[in-house]
């Protein structure tokens, strides 16, 4: 008789939501994780202590109040590194016990080590104390992602750093490099502007945001190079040196260099599958140390489940955590719905991106006949109210049907507001909905209907 029906490797999001979800099975599940406290790399490393960053950073500095009191507006003049980790380490605290709650609410045995397989049904969990084998019927690999660290780059989590040693780094430096200019990259330079940082983006793509709505993507680098942030994009890093100075130089191919008093590496992400001896199964992983699943997130091994970062795109904690939660549902026979195509992307740069749906040139490209629809934020009384600053949100609709098909924010509370189009698209709804609605007054919500308005009227 198996010891456990379930055992999740990793407490992340994704995990999480498996454990749980089988107990409510009435499945005795265990839960290992490696370090001491739950919640993974996105309670301790990623997701949410970038994301408390942003706001403390926002928040002391008085960013989003300087359109009312003028540009000298601070609520700290000299912000500390101290004070960023003391608001990140209190959310992180709280958010521990919040999970290690649900888990122990829900029956969950968390069993702290490092698990690896010792055949398909046995887990070899190495602790402080010695190894203990854990048998089980089924598994589902929750181990998420660690930073890429290319080779060659003498990494010292000082002066040179990736996005988990940035959160660690001893004072804030009065010039930052970072190479790579994807999510990450960019959601940390405009967050270490905000705090008066000499930013310089390197990365060697011209259009490195391109999966978002060209106007989405102009508006925020046109906004991050009004607020200083040197952009150069189309340079490729040849060397990375420490100066004998404590400095960092950057030597680019077409033979420019930058020097700062650090530099952050975000060359994507790789799988944290190394330490699972997955060959003792039969199971192989991408270069990436990413794991192939099927709709149901099944690997090749008929009762091993992979979820979340390990698994690749789309990489988010949102869907890590549906993920996990359909794996369970599976594997037990539960009722299982399968993930959505049409997924929300929040982008936590300052000013922050959101959106659901297709691009215009990906309608253009399937020759969808649309129109577009636009609220600009300076025209809502809510934004100069609360002494916000620019925004939009973009409305595509379907020109013959008016079904909303897609829907593009950037600007205070794109990633809350996002949602509202999100569910008319799930409903196969109209833009003229949005035309008929009430809203509050004032609210940002009511872009929905100016935006729809907008775009109604071009087709008069």
């Amino acid at each position: 008789m198996r010891e456990y029906d379930l055992i999740v490797i990793g407490s992340g999001p994704a995990g999480q939501k498996a454990a749980i979800a089988a107990a409510k099975l009435d499945k005795n599940v265990a839960l290992v994780e490696r370090n001491f406290n739950v919640g993974g790399a996105s309670l301790h490393q990623g997701t949410i202590p970038s994301k408390t960053l942003r706001e403390a950073a926002a928040y002391l500095t008085g960013v989003r109040q300087r359109e009312l009191y003028g540009a000298s507006y601070r609520v700290k003049d000299r912000v500390t590194i101290e004070d960023l980790q003391f608001r990140t380490q209190r959310v992180i605290e709280r958010e521990v016990n919040i999970v290690r709650d649900q888990l122990i609410r829900n029956y969950v045995d968390v069993i702290p080590g490092t698990a690896c397989f010792f055949d398909a049904h046995t887990i070899l969990v190495t602790t402080e104390d010695g190894n203990r084998k854990v048998s089980t019927d089924k598994v589902v690999i929750a181990v998420g992602s660690k930073p890429t660290r290319p080779d060659g780059i003498e990494f010292d989590d000082r002066h040179i750093v990736d996005s988990d040693g940035l959160l660690q780094l001893p004072e804030i430096p009065k010039s930052m490099i970072f190479v790579g200019a994807g999510v990450i990259g960019c959601e940390y330079a405009t967050i270490f502007r905000t705090l008066g940082v000499r930013v310089t983006l390197i990365d060697k793509r011209q259009r490195p945001l391109d999966f978002v709505d060209d106007e989405v993507e102009d508006a925020l680098y046109y906004q991050m190079r009004d607020e200083g942030v040197q952009l150069r994009f189309g340079e490729s890093v040849s060397s990375v040196v420490k100066t004998d100075d404590d400095k960092v130089r950057v030597c680019t191919d077409s033979g420019k260099q930058f020097t700062s008093d650090s530099l952050m590496f975000a060359a994507g992400r790789v799988g944290s599958s190394g330490s699972l001896n997955l060959d003792a199964i039969g199971l192989e992983t991408d270069d990436r140390g990413r794991i192939k699943v099927d709709e149901n997130f099944r690997t090749m091994v008929e009762n091993v489940y992979a979820v979340g970062d390990v698994i690749g795109f789309p990489s988010l904690a949102s869907t890590s955590m549906e993920q996990g939660r359909i794996a369970a549902q599976h594997a037990f026979g539960g009722k299982v719905s399968h993930l959505s195509t049409r997924l929300p992307f929040g982008i936590y740069t300052i000013p922050e991106i959101s959106m659901i749906g297709p691009t215009e040139e990906e309608l253009t490209q399937h020759s969808v006949p649309y129109e577009t629809g636009v609220a600009r934020f300076r025209e809502l009384s809510r934004i100069q109210i609360s002494g916000g600053r620019h925004g939009m949100l973009k409305l595509v609709f379907h020109r013959e049907t008016l079904k909303l098909l897609s829907v593009h924010i950037i600007g205070s509370s794109a990633s809350e507001l996002v949602h509202i189009g999100q569910a008319v698209i799930d409903h196969e709804g109209s833009v003229a909905y949005f035309r008929d609605a009430v809203f509050n007054y004032p609210t940002l919500a009511e872009a929905y209907k100016v935006a729809a308005l907008d775009g109604l009227n071009k087709l008069c």
